[in-house]
Parts: structure tokens; C-alpha cells; sequence
């Protein structure tokens, strides 16, 4: 179970009221689903439930925001984790993986339930992703793309897609599950061969790629 307080922390995060809902909600609709109520949301961040109503409008506009804050965390994360130096970095960011997980079963929560919210949520993403491996290019940490835009679409999706096939297996097997726990297990088992792959990559030759035609 979480808290609003499991919601990482960033640079752009405040004590607001505001703040305190939209963080209680990404934890709470992580948790038990879109289908928790201002009421339950309200209690959380220790408001009165017409608060909620007055900050956001609707349980749309507060789901709209958490999209919003989601994003945030991921892409300060990122560029975060591309421009450090050293291996180390990515230790560090190891390390603290569990704190991401209330984000995580967000996402996952937005893209089961489906509609024009998690559509919006996937477009962010896959914008961000681009910009933020644009900037690693830039910088020389990452070899640029003939198509930078579907690089970053195709990379979305296959985190995405695996993270949610991995967390429903779970599911499956155990009921409920601690996110925080089912995500430092996935990566471990994973980051060896993901590392690989990205680094080394995977066929010995360029003769595939070159049968493609320049667009």
C-alpha cells in the first residue's frame, strides 16, 4: 500500500494543497484503480473532498493533472540519469527504483483502463523519450537514429509492453502485489541483457538494416 509521501520528490514538487491531492491521487489510483473516489482521495491528503473539486474541477482534471506530474518525474529522471557521468549513475538510480513504483503502477493503471487520457499519456511519453535521447545524442552518450521519432516510439512501447506483461504475470500468480518489490525483481533479471543489447547490440552485420529503403 502507499502514501502520497511514496510519490518521488523532485525539484518541481511543492507542499501546496494542490500538490498534496494530486500526489495522494497518482498513489491512490495506482493502488486500487481509476475507480477510487474524490472521498477516498480527499482523506488521503487530508483535505475536505470539495477541495478536491475546487482545485481540479473533476476526477478528469485530477487525473489530468497526475498524467501531467507523472511525465515530469519520468523526463527529470532521465535527463537526470543521461547526463550524469560515470557508471555510477546508473548504480545510484538502481538503487532507488523502488521509489518509482507508485509511478509505475500508475502507468500501468492508465494504459489497462485505456481511453483518450492514457492515448494523451502515451503521446507524452514517447515525445519526451525523444527529446530526451535527442539531447543524449547531442551530448555524445547516445548514437543518433535515421528516424529518431520512431526510435523513441519503439523503445516506449517495448518497456512499456514488458513491464506490463511482467507485472500482470505476477498478478496472476500472487493477487496483489508490492510494486516496489515486483520492480527491483524485473530489473534484476533484466538490466544484464538490456544493458547488453543497448550496448553491444544484437546482429553481426548491417545487411538487414541496409535492405531498408531511405525515406
Amino acid at each position: 500500500m502507499y502514501s502520497q509521501q511514496s510519490v518521488p520528490q523532485g525539484p518541481a514538487n511543492d507542499l501546496s494543497t494542490a500538490a498534496r491531492i494530486r500526489d495522494a491521487a497518482i498513489a491512490l489510483f495506482g493502488e486500487q484503480g481509476f475507480g477510487v473516489g474524490v472521498r477516498a482521495i480527499a482523506t488521503a491528503a487530508g483535505v475536505s473532498p470539495g477541495l478536491v473539486n475546487h482545485h481540479f474541477g473533476s476526477k478528469q482534471g485530477l487525473r489530468a493533472a497526475c498524467d501531467e506530474r507523472v511525465i515530469e518525474i519520468i523526463r527529470d529522471e532521465k535527463l537526470r540519469s543521461l547526463r550524469a557521468t560515470g557508471p555510477t549513475a546508473m548504480i545510484d538510480a538502481l538503487a532507488s527504483l523502488e521509489t518509482y513504483a507508485p509511478l509505475v503502477a500508475y502507468i500501468m493503471r492508465s494504459f489497462q483502463s485505456g481511453g483518450e487520457l492514457a492515448e494523451s499519456l502515451l503521446e507524452h511519453m514517447i515525445a519526451d523519450t525523444e527529446q530526451y535521447m535527442q539531447t543524449a545524442v547531442d551530448e555524445g552518450r547516445l548514437k543518433p537514429s535515421r528516424d529518431p521519432a520512431a526510435r523513441a516510439k519503439f523503445l516506449v512501447l517495448c518497456n512499456l509492453g514488458a513491464t506490463n506483461l511482467y507485472l500482470q504475470m505476477r498478478i496472476q500468480r500472487e493477487g496483489e502485489i508490492d510494486y516496489g518489490k515486483a520492480i527491483r525483481e524485473m530489473s534484476d533479471e533484466l538490466t544484464l541483457p538490456a544493458l547488453e543489447l543497448y550496448t553491444q547490440g544484437l546482429l553481426t552485420d548491417s545487411s538487414l538494416l541496409d535492405t531498408l529503403p531511405e525515406e
